[in-house]
């Protein structure tokens, strides 16, 4: 019972993001968030019309910050966790679910749901789509337009559909 709740409130809080100028008002929508269950760190800034469907845990850390338009589709079977100080730039997609094989007569067989981490530092390229069972390692950068469908190592910078690492950052570059 308390999933459907968390998920119709969790829909009037994608109705009041609408309401706002996309790049105000980031404590009410941290605090709206985490009443919803959408655990959102201080310091973490969510940009107006950014929308969040299902009721599966969500993480968001501190001094994230997280561009208009991003979806995030979770369920109580896998959890969406990004880390600290990670920049998510407009309409990138966080999609926990998924299906297995099925046979001919239906190719989308049984569903299932993985995890996503997105691990502390990292920059996520405008509307790249992040699908479950994957982790961004620390400090990975993910070229826009890209699909994250298998883990990214930390410290590169990853691009493509499927997106791969195509550069390593080095000890003595930022890190």
């Amino acid at each position: 019972m308390f999933s459907v709740k968390c998920d119709s409130m969790r829909t009037l809080v994608n109705l009041v993001f609408l309401l706002p100028p996309i790049s105000h008002l980031f404590a009410l929508r941290r605090i709206l968030l985490n009443f919803v269950g959408v655990q959102v760190s201080p310091g973490a800034r969510i940009n107006g019309l950014t929308s969040f469907y299902g009721h599966g845990p969500i993480h968001i850390g501190e001094s994230t910050w997280l561009g208009p338009r991003c979806r995030f589709y979770s369920s109580d079977a896998a959890k969406i966790s990004i880390g600290g100080h990670c920049d998510i730039a407009p309409e990138v997609v966080f999609l926990v679910g998924s299906h297995e094989f099925g046979d001919s007569q239906r190719r989308a067989g049984t569903d299932r749901c993985d995890d996503i981490i997105v691990e502390n530092g990292c920059w996520i390229g405008a509307r790249s789509t992040i699908l479950g069972g994957v982790c961004i390692g620390h400090g990975t950068v993910v070229g826009a337009g890209s699909l994250v469908n298998k883990d990214l190592p930390a410290n590169c910078v990853a691009a493509g559909v499927p997106a791969k690492p195509i550069r390593y950052f080095g000890a003595d570059e930022y890190s």
